[in-house]
């Protein structure tokens, strides 16, 4: 994929993207934000409950409303948004791997693939792939 866009603007977006998926589901709770549950999503068998959040202005992130998926132990397994800075392209990140790091659970893998108009991944491009280890906090 080619971009227009200059090296400061990839770190302005690496920077919101990287705060976003690492401080949910806090980033929630800041004023502002407003949330409600949406009808249930059944994909692989599974299904989820579904959290739609509306961000302010005041908060950098990928797009004013998100949709968050939770499955059964409350764990996010899954989070849509569309990347408006990017002609709003839509995606979904799928978390894997949850770790617990003093009492907070985090993802080693998360994985985002283009959404498809039925609200399915598309198999393919995968368009970003991220793998975390070594949390630590100070």
């Amino acid at each position: 994929m080619e971009t227009p866009w200059s090296h400061p603007q990839v770190g302005y977006f690496a920077g919101y993207t990287m705060w976003t998926y690492l401080t949910s589901p806090f980033l929630l709770r800041q004023p502002g934000v407003v949330t409600r549950e949406v009808e249930p999503w059944t994909e692989n068998g599974e299904t989820w409950r579904r959290l739609r959040a509306e961000f302010p202005d005041t908060i950098a992130t990928h797009s004013k409303e998100q949709t968050y998926y939770f499955d059964e132990k409350g764990l996010l397994r899954r989070h849509d948004y569309e990347v408006d800075i990017q002609g709003s392209n839509p995606a979904a990140r799928y978390l894997t791997e949850p770790v617990t790091v003093q009492g907070l659970t985090l993802y080693s893998k998360m994985r985002i693939w283009p959404r498809r108009p039925d609200n399915l991944p598309a198999p393919d491009p995968l368009i970003v792939s991220i793998d975390l280890s070594n949390y630590r906090f100070f």
